[in-house]
């Protein structure tokens, strides 16, 4: 079955029980995102950490040859043995 199909399933049902339409499918993707956005830059900072410019910064660390998780200096690998 289909997204659409499940939706005037839904919606004929409603209509039946005299509920309100549910919303089209898609229709609050965008919002969704922004809400997700924003509790991540919550929890960023409730655990006291940057809130902005972590995937820029993990990215700089990453292109200076940096580790993506290590919070401290970039290091040279070590030699082989």
């Amino acid at each position: 079955m289909s997204v659409t199909q499940q939706h005037m399933l839904d919606a004929y049902r409603a209509a039946q029980h005299g509920l309100p339409t549910p919303p089209a499918p898609g229709q609050h993707d965008w919002q969704v995102v922004r809400e997700v956005r924003e509790y991540g830059r919550f929890r960023a900072v409730v655990e006291e950490r940057p809130a902005h410019g972590r995937f820029r910064a993990a990215l700089a660390r990453l292109a200076r040859g940096g580790r993506l998780s290590g919070g401290g200096v970039a290091r040279t690998p070590r030699p082989l043995p």
